[in-house]
């Protein structure tokens, strides 16, 4: 199956040199499929220069005259940034053209913009972020991850389905386990929108565990971890900024003195294959799910290597069509909700 994805070429903290040298190992890796590079048209080109004839067959460029800034407002780029590298690249999925596309370019101009070009499943009121984070198990999905700092117990409702469904397609598992992350495992913790969420998650047709806490999600307890953008935000912040200190912990004290100088050799193929695990660049892409249309957001400072994970799960989540299954069951859900508990009596005293 050939698959097209649109890439934001200027957007992150680096631009073109991260996401060209990503998308020429893309396509050396997957001879199948065909990428659309939107941005600065002679700066790309001066980078495709040494690429084989065979590739460069599958890379259409488009021009793009701006590129939105990192810090910049999302409703100024919105508003004023119509011609940027971000919006053509959506603009591409619109079409028809692509059927992903991938940006690491600013999160919040990138959710309004595809939000506005794109728009939302229908029975879903807002897009959510979700992530794949490693867990002792193997992975969860988190959302939303900062999108919605504010959300009601039927959104959080809407992405316990989103999620089971990016779930269920991309890893295989028959009806992943949802989890509601609160403060405490009992029904009667949390906030009133957490309460209500969690009784419509409890009627749902999904497999809802109950609520959790937050050690549970590295723990692997279930695949699906459900929550407003706010905390959602403050504990992938978190976990990042953890994972920075045990790295900073670790190369401090094995070039503490000679002898942890030695020991931090004979333990090298250990420490090499805990790198790899913790990994965050091959856990890079984060999915805009809701959305009529696939976007995946890389983050801003990755390098090559995790821009080219986010194109490969632009493709899966393609392959697997994550979007038909979202639409399918948020309009199961949606005709359960308003079907009727008791259906009418069709009895001679009712008619």
């Amino acid at each position: 199956m050939s698959i097209t994805v649109a890439v934001d070429a200027m957007g992150g903290d680096v631009g073109l040199d991260v996401t060209i040298p990503a998308s020429i190992r893309f396509l050396q890796d997957h001879p199948e499929h065909r990428l659309i590079l939107v941005g600065d048209l002679p700066a790309i080109e001066a980078r495709l220069s040494a690429l084989s004839a065979d590739a460069r067959a599958r890379i259409e460029l488009v021009h793009a005259t701006q590129v939105v800034g990192m810090d910049e407002p999302p409703q100024l780029a919105l508003k004023n940034k119509k011609d940027s590298s971000m919006r053509v690249a959506i603009n591409q999925v619109k079409e028809g053209r692509a059927q992903a596309c991938v940006s690491a370019g600013n999160t919040g101009a990138l959710m309004a913009t595809a939000r506005f070009v794109l728009k939302t499943l229908p029975g879903i009121d807002r897009p959510a972020i979700a992530k794949l984070m490693p867990t002792v198990k193997g992975t969860s999905c988190v959302l939303d991850l900062g999108a919605n700092v504010d959300c009601t117990p039927e959104q959080l409702l809407q992405f316990g389905i989103m999620g089971a469904e990016l779930v269920g397609s991309l890893t295989r598992r028959e009806r992943p386990t949802v989890g509601l992350l609160n403060i405490g495992s009992e029904d009667i913790k949390g906030n009133e929108t957490v309460k209500q969420a969690g009784e419509l998650l409890r009627g749902s047709a999904l497999n809802f565990y109950g609520n959790i806490e937050g050690d549970d999600i590295y723990r692997g307890t279930v695949d699906v971890v459900v929550c407003d953008g706010f905390t959602g935000n403050v504990a992938l912040k978190t976990s990042e900024g953890l994972a920075h200190m045990v790295s900073v912990f670790l190369r401090e004290e094995f070039t503490r003195t000679w002898w942890t100088r030695l020991c931090a050799l004979a333990a090298l193929p250990v420490l090499r294959h805990f790198k790899a695990r913790v990994d965050t660049r091959r856990y890079n892409g984060a999915s805009l799910l809701g959305l009529r249309g696939i976007v995946v957001k890389s983050h801003g400072g990755t390098d090559a290597l995790g821009f080219r994970f986010a194109l490969e799960q632009a493709c899966e989540e393609v392959g697997s069509n994550v979007i038909g299954h979202i639409a399918d069951q948020v309009a199961l859900q949606l005709e359960k909700i308003q079907r009727p508990a008791v259906e009418p009596s069709t009895t001679p005293e009712t008619l």
